[in-house]
């Protein structure tokens, strides 16, 4: 590496928020581009790490979880996800999680992933972990989600990403990174 990776070759001139809600923030920058021209740019700021958890049990058995994605107009089965807040350990974030979506305890965790997601126009990171040593109790969703839980093996899972049924970008990173560790013991 050469270096020129820690130098930022954009310029802000002015930002301005445009937007915010629990969640989310969209500021509009007025910069100067790489290549020396006056451009625009978008940004929206998460307030949240994205968490995700794949739970396996000694049979290699995971739970997805189906939900109605409002942006996408869709319904999406995925590995459980949510929010973390800032400056919380993102660990007690997927442990909270993977108790409010699938009612799953874990004695277990294995961090398996860091991604960053959409990152031409946001800056949302995830955290992605592997869960094992499972204890199964009551699901605590939160009243805004409308959630089907459903047990499948993992291999199932692996070929619904692969056959393309599967589009949720964390789900799909998650599973292709698990998928190379089990192969490597």
């Amino acid at each position: 590496m050469n270096g020129a990776e820690n130098i930022n070759p954009w310029k802000t001139k002015e930002s301005k928020l445009v937007y915010q809600n629990n969640w989310i923030e969209v500021n509009h920058h007025e910069v100067l581009t790489p290549g020396g021209t006056d451009g625009t740019y978008g940004v929206v700021h998460f307030k949240n790490l994205a968490i995700g958890i794949i739970p396996l049990d000694v049979d290699n058995n995971t739970w997805i979880v189906g939900q109605f994605r409002y942006p996408l107009n869709k319904y999406s089965w995925e590995i459980p996800e949510g929010g973390g807040k800032l400056g919380i350990d993102p660990l007690v974030s997927a442990q909270r999680e993977l108790l409010e979506e699938c009612g799953i305890i874990a004695k277990d965790w294995q961090k398996i992933l860091e991604m960053d997601l959409s990152n031409s126009a946001t800056d949302e990171h995830a955290i992605i972990y592997v869960a094992r040593d499972l204890i199964f109790t009551q699901a605590e969703p939160e009243d805004t989600e409308e959630l089907s839980l459903k047990k499948i093996p993992f291999d199932d899972l692996f070929n619904r990403v692969m056959n393309g049924e599967i589009e949720d970008a964390m789900t799909i990173a998650a599973v292709l990174k698990l998928k190379i560790l089990l192969g490597q013991g």
